[in-house]
This record gives structure tokens, C-alpha cells and sequence, in this order.
């Protein structure tokens, strides 16, 4: 595994060993952990293990004792000492090490007054052959949306090695924005009630979700390999700021975004980046053993452009000329080249020690995605039908996004179609390395298969895009708009805009076959589970993706 910031202050080397983080003063404080537990950026001898300790308003510091054992009630393999400190919002993170690769493990943490935590488990990364490796997919969980019941299923699974979350693990909103009614109906509005922008505000917000208890059995149930969106921040943020950023009123965004990432290092399973880098740079890879590469990157907060118009947004017919010229320009990046160059680096290593899959990390869709001429493809009375049945501000847009979709502005320009340069560099860069890498792609609420081609009409990978765990799509103001989107679009063979829920991965040396899974409700339990498409991948880079 290539890792990144991999610091002294979190490894605790050797048998039973362990320390109290420099200069802390940790109390016996009575702790809860009202928060679970969480395991995160799994190697092959060990893994981060997170917790928190909840105590009386005011505590300092509090030691806590954290334990490996093959077995929830099995003697410790490994134990050893991490401070909550109070600087940290009480949150601990440990670096375990010293495990065998490719084994089942399960930990807890103990606090002063004995109070046990919930045992999580993970699953430490393999080394030589491997014949199977499962990995979940999850992005886009809007609290106030909806129930986490893809969670609830994820966390059954029978077998589940990693899990990838590809960003919106927290949204911004107060409670009077997106998806509020739902909350109110649910009864699971936003804390804190207002839109966020200080560190506490953030981390208040993490504190909610991770209360839930859903979202505590996904983490308990297997090791969380993590990169943030825009949401996490703002929304369509880019590196000097985002849509939903008002310096006027919400203050510098170098602030609010250093508040959110701070945040964010504190209640995640993830470790800190290299140092001299900055925290944005959270870009890593993993190594499954022979079987495959998977390789997390930024495309956020590190060296994205801004975009050249937000998401949802509908340019007037003046403005599309502009619109596509900002699109097009040769300078706008995502990645930026440093990143570049060492993913190309990552993906070439891979190709060469033989692994025949090499897996992407990514927030945003790829491919590209014209925008469906509605009116055209629906027929002029039921558009008409359906627009009368829409909100009042959606309705009023979706003309003039309709004639953008015309003139050739797509379906989405914060993803990586708002930066066609950006991603025929990458594509570039994927043909240098050897590789026709698998992309997982969060951010878009639909779930995704693609094929993509770069500009010369050359296959440079295949894309599996997961649906989101609560947030809400396009699929609830225009029921089966997906299909019309896999309809326009070449690159398209499956959109579905409809349902909630995750994807699954099941890799093979053969073949990497992708679940779409949905669940049948996120306004109440019992669910049911479904899976709504299947597809397969082999290892002929001649051809793309099949039903499976």
C-alpha cells in the first residue's frame, strides 16, 4: 500500500505497546460512545481505528484503551493507549499495526470508568493471490433526506472487505434548506438548525450523522476508505470557493474550508496527508494484493477550476456561447498535474506487477453526458404534463436548461464533462500507464454504468457510478429521466435516477462484476432490497461493459 502522511503520532509499534498522545493530561472521566466506532484506511498489517468519547461539557482530555482480538470476545492480539482530546472534540485516532494481512479482526475501546465501546471489525489488506475481493460504493447521505436503510443492508452483507465513500458524507444545509421537508416529516432535521461555517458547526453536523445507527453498523462492519466532495464544504465548491460560499456574509472561504477539513481529520477514519502538502491532498492508494490497485483522488479543494456555470443552473440563451468557451478552454484542471503524475505513477506500477485491475476513487461522473432534449424525447404533451406537476423554481428553469442541452452545454458541468481537457489529460495519462481502469463515481444521486472513450473514440476505462444513500435525484421530479439519459447518451448503457441505495463490487482475476442495489424506501422501515442492474467487466481492454 502507498501511504500517505503515514505519521509517527498515530503508529503504535509492537506487541501490547502503546502511548498517550505528547503533552496531553487525560483524566478518568466517565466517556460514552454515543458515536460508535469506525476503522478506515485499512493496510496490510493493521488499519486507523476511530472512536469518540462523549463526557459532561467542559471535561479535558480522556485516556482510552483500545483493543485487536481475531474474535469479539477473544483475548487482545493487540492493545495499546490513544488520548480523546478535548482539542479534538474528544474524537481518538490509533494507527494499529502488527496484524496478519488478509484476516478478519475486530476492536473496541474501553474508557476510564471501564464503560465498553461497540466492537467494529475490519479486514486487513491482503499480500500474493487473491480470488475475491468485495467492496461497497456509497456516497450523497443527506441527512434530513432520508433514512440510511442502504447502511442497515450494507452492513448484513456476508462478506464485505472495504468500503469506498466518495464524498457528501455531511451536507451544509440548515433547516430550511435542501430536503427539509423531508426532515420535518422524519423528524430528522439538520443539527446545528443553520446553514454551517464554523468548526464546531461542522463538527456538530458530523456528530449527527454519526449517531445514527445505521451509519455506526456500516462502520462497525468493515474498514471505510474515505475521500470528501463538495458538501462536506460547500456545494460545487472548487479551490477558490464554492456556489454555496457568500465571502460577504459566511466570511473567507480559506477559513470556512480549513474549519470543515479540520472537521473533517477529526471524525473520520482517514489518516493525515504527507506532510508539506496540505490536508487537501488526501489522494492515496491501496493494494489488494495480486488482484488490484485502487487509487483515491482529489477533485475538490486541491487544484479544481472554477466551474463554468454551478449544477442546476440554466445559462440564457446569451450566456451559452460564454458558458461553452469557459467549458473548453485548454488550462482548466481537476486533478492538477502533480496529482497526475503520481496517479499515472500508481496506475504504471500496477500494470507492471501484473495486477489485472486497477480501480479509481473519484467524485464526480466521467463520462460524457449530453443533457436529454425532454420535449423530444417524451413527446410535447407529456413534457407538458410533467412540468405542471414539478416545483415552481424547477419548472421555471427547465426550459432554459433544455435549450443549454441543445446548444450543447451537458448534463452536468461540475463534473468531469465541465472539464473535457482535464479529462482527455487523464485519459491520456491512462494510455501511457497500460491501464484501462475501473472509475467509481459518486456525487450525481444516480447510479451509473459507462463506458468511456477519449476524443479519438479509443475505450480509456469503464465507469461504475453509485447512487446515493438518501439525497435526493432528479428521479423524484421526473420518474425514469435516467433512462432517457442512457437513451441520448453513447457512452451511457444504464442511469437510473430513481432509487437509493449503493453499488457493490465483487472483483475476480477474471471479471469485475458491479450490483447496483436499491432500497425500496428511505421514508421507513422494514425495506426491502432490490437489485436493479448488473453488469460485468472483464479483462479483454478491448471491450467494455456487458450485462452480467
Amino acid at each position: 500500500m502507498t501511504m500517505i502522511g503515514r505519521r509517527g503520532a498515530l503508529a503504535l509499534i509492537g506487541g501490547g505497546a502503546g502511548m498517550l498522545v505528547p503533552g496531553a493530561a487525560a483524566s478518568a472521566a466517565t466517556a460514552r460512545f454515543d458515536h460508535g466506532v469506525a476503522s478506515g484506511d485499512p493496510a496490510t498489517d493493521g488499519a486507523v481505528l476511530w472512536t469518540r468519547a462523549t463526557v459532561d461539557t467542559g471535561a479535558g482530555d480522556v485516556a482510552l484503551d483500545w483493543h485487536v482480538a481475531e474474535a469479539p470476545d477473544a483475548k487482545p492480539y493487540r492493545s495499546g493507549r490513544v488520548t480523546a482530546r478535548a482539542a479534538a472534540d474528544h474524537t481518538a485516532k490509533v494507527e494499529a499495526t502488527g496484524l496478519a494481512p488478509g484476516r478478519d479482526y475486530h476492536f473496541w475501546f474501553i474508557a476510564p470508568d471501564g464503560t465498553r465501546s461497540p466492537v467494529g471489525r475490519f479486514h486487513t489488506l491482503p499480500r500474493g493471490r487473491v480470488d475475491r475481493l468485495v467492496i461497497a460504493i456509497a456516497s450523497c447521505q443527506l441527512f434530513p433526506g432520508g433514512l440510511f436503510n442502504a447502511y442497515a443492508d450494507m452492513a448484513a452483507l456476508p462478506q464485505l472487505d472495504a468500503v469506498l465513500h466518495l464524498g457528501d458524507y455531511i451536507y451544509e444545509y440548515g433547516a430550511d434548506g435542501y430536503g427539509a421537508d423531508i426532515g420535518r416529516t422524519l423528524g430528522r432535521l439538520p443539527d446545528p438548525p443553520h446553514e454551517i461555517v464554523a468548526l464546531d458547526d461542522y463538527r456538530r453536523r458530523h456528530a449527527q450523522v454519526k449517531r445514527d445507527p445505521d451509519m455506526q453498523a456500516a462502520h462497525a462492519r468493515a474498514a471505510f476508505i474515505c475521500v470528501w466532495d463538495d458538501h462536506e464544504v460547500a456545494n460545487d465548491g472548487w479551490v477558490g470557493g464554492a456556489e454555496n460560499h457568500d465571502p460577504a456574509t459566511e466570511g473567507d472561504w480559506t477559513a470556512r474550508k480549513a474549519a470543515a477539513m479540520q472537521a473533517y481529520f477529526e471524525w473520520m477514519p482517514i489518516r493525515e496527508t504527507r506532510r508539506g502538502l496540505g490536508r487537501e491532498a488526501i489522494y492515496r492508494s491501496f493494494e489488494f494484493g495480486d488482484l488490484a490497485t485502487l487509487a483515491m483522488v482529489e477533485t475538490r479543494l486541491l487544484a479544481r477550476s472554477q466551474q463554468a456555470a454551478f449544477k442546476g443552473d440554466a445559462p440564457e440563451p446569451d450566456e451559452v456561447a460564454a458558458v461553452l468557451a469557459t467549458r473548453a478552454r485548454p488550462d482548466r484542471e481537476m486533478l492538477g498535474a502533480e496529482q497526475q503524475r503520481w496517479l499515472e505513477q500508481v496506475l504504471s506500477q500496477s500494470v507492471a506487477a501484473g495486477k489485472p485491475w486497477q480501480l479509481l476513487g473519484n467524485q464526480v461522473v466521467m463520462a460524457r453526458v449530453a443533457g436529454p432534449d425532454l420535449p423530444v424525447l417524451m413527446g410535447r404533451e407529456r413534457y407538458e404534463a410533467a412540468l405542471a406537476t414539478m416545483p415552481a423554481s424547477f419548472r421555471q428553469r427547465l426550459p432554459a436548461l433544455v435549450a443549454g442541452y441543445r446548444a450543447g452545454v451537458p448534463f452536468s458541468l461540475d463534473s468531469w464533462d465541465g472539464y473535457p481537457a482535464a479529462r482527455e489529460r487523464l485519459y491520456a495519462a491512462f494510455a501511457r500507464a497500460g491501464s484501462r481502469p475501473v472509475v467509481l463515481s459518486g456525487d450525481s444521486h444516480a447510479a451509473w454504468s459507462n463506458d468511456l472513450y477519449d476524443a479519438g473514440g479509443r475505450l480509456a476505462a469503464v465507469e461504475f457510478g453509485c447512487t446515493a444513500i438518501t439525497s435526493p435525484s432528479y428521479g423524484a421530479l421526473l420518474p425514469g429521466i435516467g433512462k432517457l439519459v442512457a437513451e441520448t447518451n453513447r457512452e451511457v448503457l444504464f442511469c437510473d435516477q430513481d432509487h437509493k441505495g449503493y453499488s457493490l463490487l465483487t472483483l475476480t482475476p477474471d471479471a469485475v462484476v458491479t450490483e447496483h442495489v436499491a432500497v425500496s424506501s428511505v421514508m421507513a422501515k422494514p425495506f426491502t432490497r432490490t437489485v436493479a442492474a448488473r453488469h460485468r467487466v472483464t479483462t479483454d481492454r478491448s471491450k467494455g461493459i456487458v450485462d452480467a
